[in-house]
């Protein structure tokens, strides 16, 4: 039995490690990787190239197994599901935004937002509401019809939030959300973003170059030599 409390902790990391195999040899990443996410939480995490944090957040958003180490969500110790319930548990109770926002071309932005609620056996017509609700939000609702062409980058990446957000999941994962966006966006995008999440009641993970925007949230961690440290 789990001694994590879900009414506050959403995500717990328990001695993660990891190692590649490679042409030259194994290659450890991820050395024995321990944190928590609590419920309403931001989170910074630093990181420089190459040293393991999109392994670490692929972990951490059931994407990836890891080679050792437990992830527990939500009070749940995920690490030995099958791929099936990962699946499930991952649809809905995760949400991921990335640095491109990988939006549907030939979908609107209420389509894009309403898709992973459809996915998951919403209605369209609930789909939609929620999907509205998230949109004004984040400030594009105006934009709902708009497909993302017709969207500036900062209206696309406010749009692929709120697709992260869609399915009311207790965790965000999020790797470098405005790191292709120029500094007074990022800013905006940034700000709307960490108030919907903290309105929403995520914890959430973000990945960021940006010693700026890590220094709003509520902590900082830092990924050195395979480790998780204080930022």
């Amino acid at each position: 039995m789990s001694d994590v409390q879900p009414d506050q902790t959403a995500l717990m990391l328990r001695d993660i490690q990891h190692t590649f195999q490679t042409p030259a040899g194994p290659l450890t990443v991820l050395r024995g990787v321990t944190l928590s996410l609590t419920r309403g939480e931001i989170v910074g995490l630093i990181a420089p190239s190459g040293a393991g944090k999109s392994t670490l957040l692929h972990i951490a958003g059931l994407l990836e197994r890891a080679g050792s180490g437990e992830v527990i969500l939500n009070g749940r110790d995920c690490t030995r599901l099958g791929d099936h319930a990962r699946t499930l548990a991952r649809r809905l109770e995760i949400g991921f935004v990335y640095q491109f926002h990988h939006l549907l071309p030939e979908f609107s932005a209420l389509e894009n937002a309403a898709m992973p609620q459809i996915i998951a056996g919403a209605s369209k017509a609930a789909a939609a509401a929620r999907a509205r609700e998230l949109l004004d939000r984040l400030g594009v609702g105006a934009r709902a019809g708009h497909r993302p062409a017709e969207m500036s980058g900062g209206e696309q990446q406010r749009v692929a939030i709120a697709r992260a957000f869609a399915n009311r999941p207790s965790v965000l994962l999020a790797d470098e959300p405005t790191g292709n966006l120029d500094m007074e966006t990022a800013d905006r995008v940034f700000d709307t973003m960490a108030a919907a999440a903290r309105d929403e009641g995520l914890a959430a993970l973000i990945v960021t170059h940006n010693a700026s925007l890590a220094a709003r949230m509520d902590r900082v961690l830092r990924l050195d030599r395979g480790v998780v440290v204080p930022g």
